[in-house]
């Protein structure tokens, strides 16, 4: 049954459910899935308003945007998901977790395939922008406010705006969702980090002078 299929995949990677039932009464990112199960059922019959009107009133009782036109795998987990965005012409691989504030979106008012593409096992951070006709190959993590615009092999973790590769390794096994592991994915490389450093005691040398100077002219 796809339905208790989805629900033991959420409670297998979310230490907070206690419960089936607590899943199936109190997540919204089930609720926003379900719901957009019986739009995009009308959407593709082209009953484009009726699939309209059943996705804003998800909208309105989950805080999830999904587009009825959207292609979603099985076991999509949107954790929390307040602020969630998934446009008309996405499409979402299996077991992937999106966390709030995600925005799966376009870079216009092109016509035809202008949203992103997810692999199987994807994992997008809180906050972060996947933006137009691009694909995040399986395994791909992107971290926490990063905004990617262009594809992602699989497996590689992005981060920082515009999103950079900043690791290659596949580590995830089939059907985990990594749930509370994303925050490895904002991690810099250690040379970026050096370089922030560098920079910071730069910025901080030249305010001292400057200060210093200040001071010498006040008692001048």
């Amino acid at each position: 049954m796809p339905l208790r299929d989805h629900i033991q995949a959420i409670k297998r990677e979310d230490p907070a459910a206690k419960s089936s039932l607590e899943i199936l009464l109190c997540y919204p990112g089930l609720h926003a899935v379900l719901l957009h199960r019986f739009s995009s059922w009308f959407y593709w019959r082209r009953r484009y308003v009726l699939a309209r009107f059943i996705s804003h009133i998800g909208r309105l009782l989950t805080g999830i945007e999904i587009h009825p036109g959207a292609r979603i795998g099985k076991r999509l987990f949107i954790d929390h998901g307040f602020g969630v965005v998934i446009g008309e012409t996405a499409e979402i691989g299996d077991d992937v977790l999106l966390y709030q504030g995600v925005t799966l979106g376009g870079t216009g008012n092109e016509g035809g395939k202008r949203h992103p593409t997810l692999g199987n096992r994807v994992v997008v951070g809180t906050g972060a922008a996947v933006l137009g006709n691009i694909k995040l190959g399986d395994g791909a993590k992107v971290g926490a406010g990063a905004v990617v615009v262009h594809s992602v092999p699989e497996g590689a973790t992005v981060v920082g705006i515009p999103g950079r590769v900043v690791r290659t390794k596949v580590d995830s096994p089939l059907g985990t969702l990594e749930h509370g592991r994303i925050a490895a994915c904002a991690e810099s490389e250690p040379a970026d980090m050096e370089q922030l450093n560098d920079r910071i005691r730069e910025l901080e040398a030249t305010l001292r002078l400057l200060l210093e100077d200040r001071v010498g002219q006040g008692r001048g």
